[in-house]
């Protein structure tokens, strides 16, 4: 076989079949395929897509360029993955509250993309934790945790690392198939009995839209269920900021304050307590909906869950104190400032996008690869449509590094919330569906 006759065949809306797919993958990941053809192959499947079959045979050779985890030893073995948006620190809280109901959770996560945040880069902000570890510590740590949040190692599938790099760089992310394979390839290698894909749709969203979401769901978890690895998804509602806080360290410390008890979003607390219960359905964990809601809600409230986050933040060399401690711990900006919008009334709508470059353009995330983020930016005691603002309710309080900056994001505020007398029409619900095909 090759390379140019693959790409010239998918180029001329060709099915590949799945000895081709497995060829152009090992040349991929052996570095015997050029970066040119890598961005032919890719532009050529943005143009003229795959059929379930191809999307199914390339997730596969991706997840299998690599090593492959396996937990014999352990009970079932189930993730999450997010599509993405502002304020979503669900996998902060739902990681070891899986643990607590028993489930084990090798959760591979992402750094922010484009408007949205990365749940590795709020992790970042913990000293100390270790993002990266070689296998062995992941396995140890999902032994002695029972969950453990990192990033992709070298070792999982890493045709999926030199794919997507050429990807972001050739204009070529969105396209599905390959968003699809990206996702997937990572957790089939992490060793995974169930998956939940949390899909979110709206202005803060990756898809904004229900259509374009609703597809991309459809797509995932056709192309899990195919691949064997059992998948539903939720669509969730990304239309503004999920939780009171957006920002890696004040994240964390609202992930805190939500597992300890002390502050809790209900937006936030209903994403995650769904999601948490569908996995535990699937695993096996409970026999139907409401026994899976009545012990995800028992993991939380009595600070099983907790627990086990800080026995994950020491396993990876994060402080020992955490939970008891955040404020010792977490970075903090020395300019903190209510901002407050220039017409009183309810807030009607945001655009949750222009929140995430808000943050981005604070320091909190990235315009190049190579930027380093500041932790410490970002917005708290953030409200949401059908809130109140007058001179006395600020919109939010701005964490930043100097009065600049600070005057910047004000302005950016006012021009990404829309306040009326009436406010929305109609309370929107922050799960919108649930898709499972058996």
């Amino acid at each position: 076989m090759l390379p140019q006759e693959i790409i010239r065949k998918k180029r001329d809306r060709g099915v590949l079949d799945a000895d081709e797919i497995a060829f152009f993958v090992q040349g991929l990941t052996a570095g015997r395929i050029t970066e040119g053809q890598v961005a032919a192959f890719a532009m050529a499947v943005y143009f003229q897509g795959m059929t379930r079959e191809e999307t199914v045979a390339l997730t596969l050779a991706m997840a299998a360029s690599g090593t492959r985890l396996r937990w014999h030893d352990l009970g079932p073995v189930v993730d999450k993955h997010s599509t993405g948006g502002i304020g979503d620190k669900v996998s902060l809280i739902l990681a070891p509250l899986l643990a607590a109901c028993g489930a084990y959770v090798p959760m591979i996560s992402g750094r922010g993309l484009g408007h949205t945040g990365g749940t590795l880069d709020k992790l970042d902000s913990i000293p100390g934790y270790d993002t990266a570890p070689g296998l062995e510590r992941l396995r140890d740590a999902v032994r002695r945790s029972g969950c453990a949040i990192i990033g992709q190692t070298a070792e999982l599938a890493p045709a999926d690392r030199r794919l997507y790099a050429i990807r972001d760089v050739t204009a070529t992310v969105e396209s599905v198939p390959l968003i699809v394979a990206s996702i997937l390839s990572k957790k089939l290698a992490a060793g995974l009995d169930a998956l939940v894909m949390d899909v979110k749709v709206g202005s803060g969203a990756f898809l904004p839209s229900l259509d374009q979401a609703r597809d991309l769901a459809r797509n995932l978890v056709e192309v899990a269920n195919g691949a064997g690895l059992p998948c539903r998804a939720l669509l969730t509602d990304m239309d503004h900021c999920l939780g009171h806080s957006a920002g890696n360290a004040l994240e964390v410390h609202e992930a805190i304050g939500m597992l300890t008890g002390a502050r809790r979003h209900s937006r936030l607390q209903e994403v995650t307590l769904a999601l948490a219960a569908e996995l535990l359905l699937m695993a096996g964990l409970a026999d139907d909906a409401g026994a899976a809601r009545a012990r995800v809600e028992g993991a939380l409230d009595s600070g099983a869950a907790a627990e086990r986050f800080a026995r994950m933040v020491a396993a990876l060399g994060g402080p020992h104190d955490l939970l008891e401690q955040p404020r010792r711990h977490l970075p903090a900006c020395a300019v903190q400032r209510p901002v407050h919008l220039s017409r009183a009334g309810m807030i009607e709508s945001i655009d949750a996008r222009a929140l995430g470059l808000l943050i981005i353009g604070l320091g909190g995330g990235r315009t190049h690869p190579a930027d380093t983020i500041d932790h410490a930016v970002g917005l708290s005691e953030v409200l949401g449509p059908g809130d109140r603002v007058d001179a006395a309710q600020p919109f939010a309080v701005v964490h930043a590094r100097s009065e600049a900056d600070l005057a910047a994001a004000a302005r950016a505020i006012e021009a990404a919330v829309k306040v009326t007398q009436e406010g929305p029409a109609t309370a929107a619900a922050v799960v919108l569906e649930t898709l499972a095909i058996e």
